[in-house]
């Protein structure tokens, strides 16, 4: 295997980290945010509405800027811009001003909304170079990020360490490793010449394709689970079953640490028992632990939920982002694609989760998220014919 290849990957673990080290170093502490913004649940609901506002920007540019500058310039840009919004974060709460936490949650989104597409799809063709499944293993680094954030978080909590300086500090490391990690991504892939563009034009879009939908009902319901409870967990654990600031952050890196688990080892199940099968069983496990954080009254019942709902989502969003990669020709396209239906989830998640957390408490309101698990289970026979895409 060339060594070019493996700094390639390897790069792309470490891009894929940072930002999972950035959102969970904002989300550990958002009970402490809450109370300096002196927010309600629904107040927060709208705060967070910027994260999925800056997502849906950046997500609906990022195609198109692909195949116009490239992946490299995108991830680097979108890395950037994440850290920027961590400390914009860190200064909104330091200085107790709500407006200027949601724009810095917008910076977050737009980086996160448009780098991950870029580096999604830079994964998906560094695993079709190396012929075996890579996605789960680079969004295992995100997750692995989250915890990391997490433990520190959850440490600095309790410890009562002022949270712009956590972030602050957590923003600076973020960019620097974005500048170094980026040289060993090669320049120009994804990049189309004029005439490219002038043959898809003459391509059906790639949303006529039901193939593509029903993968992208499945990205939609499990990364509706995953970001509930990036948005949500240690408030749900807090209001919903008593637990206190720093435990309800401990459950989030308990979350964390079983997504971490279930995509560094997914790669090998999906590879000997297929995606469908894994996507499904997955789903079950989900829905499974979600439902005892909804309807079981024990704290010890909660935290082992958590582990149940951890690893069953962990696989949703990379293992149908390799189908869709593989859905047929201009991956590119379908990866953006099926990823912006995906963060229609945390577009909508986020308020509607907190008005309905306002007034029938945030463990009900997850009947929601429940529900779509239910739908994503019954979705999954549907990606079991895989069309090799053909590369061009």
């Amino acid at each position: 295997m060339p060594s070019s290849l493996l700094a390639r990957r390897n790069a792309l673990f470490a891009l894929f980290l940072l930002p999972g080290l950035g959102i969970s170093s904002w989300v550990t502490r958002t009970p402490d945010v809450r109370d300096l913004l002196d927010a309600s649940t629904a107040q927060m609901g709208f705060i967070l509405f910027g994260l999925s506002v800056g997502s849906m920007v950046g997500i609906l540019g990022s195609g198109p800027l692909v195949a116009r500058l490239g992946t490299r310039r995108v991830i680097v840009v979108g890395g950037l811009t994440v850290a920027v919004g961590v400390a914009v974060v860190g200064i909104g709460a330091a200085i107790a001003q709500p407006l200027l936490v949601a724009l810095g949650l917008g910076f977050i989104g737009l980086g996160m909304g448009g780098g991950e597409v870029a580096m999604n799809v830079d994964g998906a063709e560094v695993e079709r170079l190396m012929r075996r499944s890579v996605m789960p293993t680079l969004h295992g680094f995100f997750s692995f990020g989250t915890v990391i954030g997490a433990i520190i978080g959850m440490t600095l909590t309790a410890a009562r360490f002022p949270v712009g300086w956590h972030l602050g500090i957590t923003a600076v490391i973020m960019a620097c490793a974005v500048v170094f990690a980026i040289r060993y991504v090669p320049a120009g892939f994804g990049k189309h010449a004029p005439e490219h563009h002038e043959h898809r034009k003459n391509q059906a879009p790639v949303w006529r394709d039901v193939h593509l939908l029903m993968i992208g009902g499945i990205v939609l319901a499990l990364a509706m689970s995953e970001g509930s409870a990036g948005d949500w967990l240690p408030l749900l654990m807090v209001d919903g079953h008593g637990f206190s600031d720093a435990i309800g952050s401990a459950t989030y890196a308990i979350f964390a640490v079983c997504m971490t688990v279930g995509r560094f080892g997914g790669g090998w199940f999906v590879d000997r028992f297929g995606r469908a099968i894994v996507l499904a069983v997955s789903a079950i496990i989900a829905g499974i632990g979600l439902a005892v954080v909804v309807f079981v009254d024990s704290q010890i019942a909660a935290a082992v939920a958590v582990v149940l709902w951890g690893i069953g989502t962990s696989l949703g969003f990379p293992v149908a982002m390799s189908a869709a990669g593989d859905s047929g020709e201009n991956s590119a396209a379908r990866v953006s694609f099926t990823a912006t239906i995906g963060y229609i989830a945390f577009l909508v998640g986020p308020p509607l989760l907190g008005m309905l957390g306002e007034h029938f408490g945030l463990r009900l309101a997850m009947l929601v998220v429940l529900g779509l698990i239910v739908i994503a289970i019954a979705l999954t026979p549907g990606i079991r014919r895989r069309t090799p895409a053909p590369r061009s």
